[in-house]
């Protein structure tokens, strides 16, 4: 969750969901923890992390990415004037506890070479320096700065890695900015959601239609109806 345009008021609403989804895990017996919260200067949230655990957990929760808009009577204005809030709630799959890079032996072509000084001089006799190729990736590491053939290839392993490692982490975030999607804004315009409070009550789901009278329910974790309704249709679109 991350409180958008509307400064307090928007942080109060971003700590408002951050209650209705620990509610709506209760309601369906998953287990929620909130791992991360920021406060806000002065009520609210600025961000919370949450981790919601259970079977289709993120099956549902994907339908609640997107910009979430508030509209009530400011409990933080004197003149108790009509307020719009938003807030950005993002829905991400847990990520492979296993991030180590393994590296093949098989997959790994090792050259080695004499070291050289500058302008060419040869400074050893014998073949030290290392060159290691990641055949799958075409990754080459080229090491001579130590005197010995197993402290270059050693260096050399190390770095190629990281390199590996590096490359891994890079085509995980393509990955996760496809699963997020499109980054949009929290503010007026972007929203998949609207919550009035006043001048009557009703949640609306821009998506696909669906709207309830039950506000105060489904603030309490009621979220069912919106959840499934937006599953449904995404399966029914061509």
């Amino acid at each position: 969750m991350h409180a958008g345009a509307g400064g307090t008021e928007a942080q109060d609403w971003a700590q408002m969901l951050l209650r209705m989804y620990l509610r709506w895990a209760e309601r369906r017996g998953y287990k929620a923890e909130v791992l991360e919260a920021t406060p806000g200067e002065e009520a609210g949230i600025k961000s919370a992390v949450v981790e919601i655990t259970g079977e289709y957990a993120y099956g549902y929760l994907r339908s609640e990415h997107g910009v979430h808009r508030l509209v009530r009577l400011s409990p933080f204005d004197a003149d108790h004037a009509r307020h719009t809030s938003f807030a950005l709630v993002e829905a991400l799959p847990e990520a492979e506890k296993n991030t180590d890079i393994k590296i093949n032996p098989d997959e790994v072509k090792m050259e080695t070479f004499r070291s050289s000084g500058p302008g060419g001089q040869n400074v050893q006799k014998t073949s030290t320096a290392v060159r290691l190729i990641h055949l799958p990736t075409g990754i080459t590491v080229s090491i001579q700065s130590q005197r010995s053939q197993s402290q270059n290839r050693e260096i050399a392993l190390r770095i190629l890695h990281s390199r590996l490692l590096e490359k891994e982490l890079g085509r995980r975030r393509e990955e996760m900015e496809r699963i997020k999607g499109k980054y949009v804004s929290a503010e007026f315009g972007n929203q998949i959601r609207s919550y009035v409070l006043h001048p009557y009550k009703l949640v609306k789901d821009h998506r696909t239609g669906i709207e309830t009278s039950n506000a105060t329910g489904v603030l309490d974790g009621e979220l069912d109806q919106l959840i499934e309704g937006y599953l449904r249709a995404q399966v029914a679109a061509p």
